[in-house]
């Protein structure tokens, strides 16, 4: 499982350690953005949520992973993107990985400089014309992750799961330090 503040680089380390472990990356913003794109009543929902800077409603979110972990693809394995978001959704978690017999292997934060996630996402937002990416909202988002995502480390730390690992940099130097991160996890 992959979390850290919006903009340190999960998304993209993601991808990059799905294709290296062979087991398909799970993101929730992913599966909000396809159906925002695809102007689904979904995509309605989750658009209330995201253009505000505010997270998506723990029941929406929480039956969504629910069913994507539910896929054939995710049997052998498989890399949680940015959920769970709260205390709340890792108690979910717990019990849809409980249910299916399947532990957290690791637990990585990807940690970022605020200013440069701030930089990192009005960027994006140029190139990817994200409209839910002004500095406003990339500040807010901000602090919804500091006061709501971060504690979730001390949840994961208590069960020794936790690893940290810088996003800033070189995108191959942030994967290797991934790599070495979550190796001993692996191994047994």
């Amino acid at each position: 499982m992959l979390f850290g503040p919006p903009g340190a680089g999960k998304g993209t380390q993601a991808a990059r350690l799905s294709e290296r472990l062979r087991v398909p990356a799970i993101s929730t913003g992913d599966i909000f953005r396809a159906n925002i794109a695809g102007g689904t009543e979904l995509g309605r929902k989750v658009v209330a949520y995201t253009s505000r800077g505010a997270l998506v409603p723990d029941e929406l979110t929480d039956a969504l992973v629910r069913d994507r972990l539910a896929r054939p693809d995710a049997e052998a394995g498989f890399l949680l993107d940015g959920y769970p978001r709260n205390v709340a959704q890792v108690e979910a978690l717990d019990a849809m990985l409980a249910d299916a017999g399947t532990p957290l292997d690791a637990v990585v934060e990807i940690t970022a400089d605020p200013e440069a996630v701030v930089d990192r996402l009005l960027k994006r937002a140029a190139i990817e014309r994200r409209v839910d990416d002004t500095e406003d909202v990339i500040r807010h988002r901000l602090d919804v992750y500091a006061d709501q995502t971060a504690p979730i480390a001390k949840v994961y730390a208590d069960r020794g799961l936790l690893v940290q690992v810088d996003g800033i940099g070189d995108l191959d130097e942030v994967t290797e330090r991934l790599v070495r991160a979550i190796s001993p996890a692996l191994a047994h």
